[in-house]
């Protein structure tokens, strides 16, 4: 497994529509699992590929599988790789959080959010998949959805600002 640079503002594969995956093989493989690591160590909850410089609908994500664990360290965390993902359904209810993104240091927001989204997509072996997730876990897949669009957290964000601690900087998605 290979770190991948993590590009930045004002790269432009930021701000694109991603392409759609159609090649599932050995390469495809590789970069999953090149995505994961260079996720943990950087280190995020998620990482979609136009962060590492691919114009391509693939994002993965590291995180409590159920709401509830998430107040125990001690829980074990799941990895989601989704290629190709669209939320198909929305809860009507929406909830705001602070975010953060990898692509954008220096730099928190405050986001509303669906509470709770469904995600279709296909896992690395081009098996359809179905994702019921809430909460913090939904405020992720939308984030990381919303890199294959080429829209980033300040663009839905009510207010951004620099963090001032290191706690503070801990506060991203």
């Amino acid at each position: 497994m290979t770190l991948r640079k993590i590009v930045t503002l004002p790269d432009p594969v930021l701000r694109r529509k991603a392409r759609p995956v159609t090649k599932f093989d050995k390469d495809l493989q590789t970069l999953i699992d090149d995505m994961v690591e260079t996720m943990r160590e950087a280190p995020g909850v998620g990482l979609a590929a136009p962060q590492i410089g691919l114009s391509e609908r693939l994002i993965v994500v590291e995180y409590y599988e159920r709401e509830e664990d998430e107040e125990n360290e001690d829980a074990p965390k799941k990895v989601w790789a989704v290629i190709n993902p669209e939320i198909v359904k929305a809860s009507a209810e929406t909830l705001m959080g602070v975010e953060g993104c990898l692509s954008i240091p220096g730099l928190l927001g405050e986001v509303e959010r669906h509470a709770e989204v469904h995600v279709r997509g296909l896992n690395r072996h081009g098996k359809p998949m179905k994702i019921k997730a809430k909460g913090w876990l939904a405020r992720i897949f939308q984030h990381e959805i919303d890199h294959l669009n080429g829209v980033l957290f300040p663009d839905r964000a009510v207010r951004v600002w620099q963090p001032q601690t290191p706690e503070e900087e801990e506060d991203r998605v």
